[in-house]
């Protein structure tokens, strides 16, 4: 009987073929990640034309009310277009060299098994560094992903696969991450963007009403109308929940992320942990100069990488307090932290108000954590 030939096996793929066939997706997924920001352009265009072509120029009568709408659209158009390009295209910061691992701690970490000896490594790349949150379990934040200590309010972020300084959120609308560097743009995006939708459905309410009850005959510019107000009252009112929601955030220095996962500081969990009281909280996102604070320009204060706390529960491990105080006087009020700050954020604890959200509050402690040396653990 004859035995036919067995199929040779398929020829392997090439060389190289998984890894451009990785690097096409990642490409497709970039581009696929710009839609939203594309949708809310083709939108904000759109409303563009409506309201200056169909609703000023060709429907109003009155010159007067013509050039106030006119000026004052262009004012709010021209402030939310700079907020949200200022949002999409500043680039997220991440933790300065000093918190990356050297490469001899890297070898170290890899070389060692998981245990004590793995733990001294981290021990020792942390112990100068000023950082007072920890894991749930206790451990110094470290990213596996980055090779770094996590500062404190940084997180790694899974779209942008980097560690993000002080992340809120990643956000589809502008294809970036909200963080350090950003936040006070998404603010005045959210603030801007608010404003020009109450005043488009402010100023075309009349002429929807008109032209509902047929007030005015049917022309091109009765669809445009009637689907601006309904677009501007819709996201007028999404706007503003978003809106206030993140101004309640800037009043207790909390992000997104911390909302859902209070930081873990050395003692405990604090979800005010680092709310400073209401002026000082505000001053941290928008800065000293008033004169700034309305301009998408930045202003924040410090570097991203360390924050001031009020949770002041002094370590037993620390050698010294600063200034020589006593840690454990009970009638002390002066709060600092254990661990040198940025001198743009140190200055936000020397004014005399105290860093508590209200004085009459059971006081939290009287000194700032140390960097203790804790049990630690990898975190991604």
């Amino acid at each position: 009987m004859r035995c036919g030939k067995m199929a040779a096996p398929p020829p392997p793929p090439p060389a190289g073929a998984g890894g451009a066939w990785g690097g096409v997706r990642r490409r497709c997924q970039r581009l696929l990640y710009w839609v939203p920001v594309l949708f809310i352009s083709s939108i904000l265009c759109w409303s563009y034309y409506a309201y200056v072509t169909q609703l000023c120029l060709l429907t109003m009568t009155n010159i007067g009310e013509k050039v106030v709408c006119l000026v004052a659209y262009h004012i709010f158009f021209m402030l939310f277009v700079w907020s949200y390009w200022k949002t999409i295209f500043t680039l997220p910061m991440n933790p300065s060299k000093e918190f990356h691992l050297s490469y001899s701690d890297k070898e170290s970490l890899e070389r060692e098994p998981r245990g004590e000896s793995q733990q001294e490594v981290l021990r020792r790349a942390a112990k100068d560094l000023p950082i007072y949150t920890r894991t749930m379990s206790g451990a110094i934040r470290y990213c596996d992903r980055c090779h770094l200590v996590k500062p404190d309010r940084c997180h790694h972020c899974s779209v942008c696969d980097k560690c993000i300084l002080k992340m809120d959120h990643h956000c589809p609308w502008v294809n970036n991450c909200v963080g350090f560097s950003n936040y006070k743009f998404f603010l005045l995006f959210l603030a801007y963007s608010l404003l020009y939708c109450l005043f488009i459905a402010a100023t075309d309410l009349q002429y929807f009403i008109k032209f509902w009850t047929n007030g005015l005959p049917d022309t091109q510019a009765k669809f445009h109308i009637m689907f601006l107000f309904f677009a501007a009252a819709m996201f007028s009112v999404s706007l503003s929940s978003l809106f206030g929601y993140h101004c309640w955030l800037v009043s207790k220095n909390k992000s997104t992320l911390e909302v859902f996962r209070a930081p873990i500081f050395r003692h405990r969990t604090d979800k005010n942990g680092f709310s400073l009281g209401f002026s000082k909280n505000l001053r941290q996102v928008f800065g000293d100069e008033k004169k700034y604070w309305l301009l998408p320009v930045f202003s924040s204060l410090g570097d991203g990488c360390s924050f001031p706390t009020c949770l002041v529960n002094q370590d037993p491990e620390q050698a010294s307090t600063p200034g020589g105080l006593n840690s454990t006087s009970k009638n002390e009020n002066h709060l600092f932290p254990a661990k040198p700050l940025r001198d743009s954020q140190s200055h936000l604890l020397t004014d005399t108000p105290s860093w508590s959200e209200t004085s009459g509050k059971a006081e939290k402690g009287k000194v700032g954590m140390s960097n203790p040396a804790l049990t630690m653990e990898n975190e991604t």
